[in-house]
């Protein structure tokens, strides 16, 4: 039987998983577009395009090549990929569904309109901002909100939490189109994982509850069951569940919520791909989101998306003291570990912030797992080199 070849739009380290994944049962040829040679992918595809992912041009050189399409990050050229589903190329997930995602204006407006919760929001000019929040403060929780860049964020970029005096003394970043949105405070962060089939079939992995580094924004550590009531997570599966059907489009979806104190739950933002909060899934589960993506495209059964033991992840990222050439210091002696699983993602050089690689680990049981997260946590660590 002929293979099919599959087209990624992208060729970052979410690209080499899905590669990776691929390469473990082999039934596609697999064709990358990106700017440079020098991404995480190039060495593990079958072809490679180079070219600018906003340019219309080189999308449609790689449509020419393949029987689908995917993306693997948000800040491409959504208009070509419209048009090319219009002529009857298969693009998974819809571009229809990207062209929400990449306006969080708009995705938040998608919420409301399917009756998905969500916290309060306002779409802005960034000149508005202030005049609204002196006119409005009943909107300002504990001295803050949250300010986001509709378009154009990324990896924990274009998210702003401010004071009404910060904003007073022009410490907002952002101009033009912005969203405000409600802060939240003490909530849990859960994401989950579903997955659509061509076929209209779902698996729903089991929620993460993941920690974010307060100053870059990233994820910088997540487990896997979260510790949250059976009442909860049944919820939280729901409304991800409800909040991916609105979009009417197979694929695989992050959905990024926060949990009250109350119980109630509000969906955050939706990644429309592969994404951080499930990169433990590749030991951690029966069927890694990589793989299951794998399954969407290529229109095979989708696995078991069921947890088999208690998993973590922490993600390495670039120390704040240096950029250039790196290693991951104790290299040997971590790839030695059985119960840590090290996934470096070989881009050339640490930059401050820059997500270098994760590590993911397993236990039997939740209380071992913690106890060796914290020690694998505190050891990690980037070096000069």
């Amino acid at each position: 039987m002929t293979q099919k070849n599959v087209g990624i739009i992208g060729g970052g380290q979410l690209g080499m998983m899905l590669l990776e994944s691929a390469l473990e049962n082999k039934r596609a040829n697999y064709t990358i577009l990106e700017a440079s040679k020098d991404c995480p992918a190039f060495d593990l595809c079958d072809h490679f395009i180079e070219g600018n992912l906003k340019d219309a041009d080189a999308i449609n050189k790689l449509s020419t090549n393949c029987d689908v399409l995917t993306w693997e990050i948000e800040h491409i050229n959504v208009e070509a990929l419209i048009e090319l589903e219009k002529q009857g190329k298969q693009i998974i997930p819809s571009p229809k569904v990207l062209q929400i995602i990449q306006d969080k204006g708009l995705q938040k407006e998608f919420y409301i309109s399917h009756n998905v919760p969500t916290s309060p929001f306002v779409l802005l000019k960034d000149n508005e901002l202030l005049q609204y929040l002196e006119n409005h403060p009943e909107f300002i929780v504990g001295d803050k909100v949250v300010v986001k860049s509709r378009t154009g964020g990324y990896d924990g970029k274009g998210v702003q939490i401010l004071s009404l005096d910060q904003i007073r003394t022009g410490e907002l970043i952002f101009e033009g189109d912005i969203l405000l949105e409600q802060f939240v405070p003490d909530v849990l962060e859960l994401s989950v994982i579903v997955a659509v089939g061509q076929n209209k079939e779902v698996k729903v992995f089991p929620s993460i509850e993941m920690y974010f580094n307060p100053e870059s924004n990233l994820v910088e550590f997540l487990f896997s069951p979260a510790q949250v009531s059976q009442e909860i997570e049944d919820n939280a599966r729901k409304t991800a569940f409800k909040a991916v059907e609105s979009l009417q489009s197979a694929g695989l979806f992050a959905v990024e919520m926060f949990v009250m104190g109350t119980g109630e739950i509000w969906v955050n933002e939706i990644a429309p791909r592969p994404h951080n909060s499930g990169h433990h899934t590749i030991e951690g589960c029966e069927t890694s989101q990589f793989e299951q993506l794998n399954k969407i495209l290529l229109v095979e059964s989708l696995g078991d998306s069921q947890l088999i033991q208690p998993s973590a992840m922490i993600n390495i990222v670039g120390p704040k003291e240096f950029s250039g050439s790196y290693a991951l210091k104790d290299e040997l002696h971590w790839l030695e570990q059985k119960d840590v699983f090290v996934h470096m993602y070989r881009k050339s050089e640490s930059r401050p912030n820059r997500k270098l690689g994760h590590v993911t680990v397993v236990a039997s049981t939740f209380d071992e797992l913690m106890k060796r997260a914290k020690e694998v946590k505190e050891t990690l660590e980037i070096i000069q080199s």
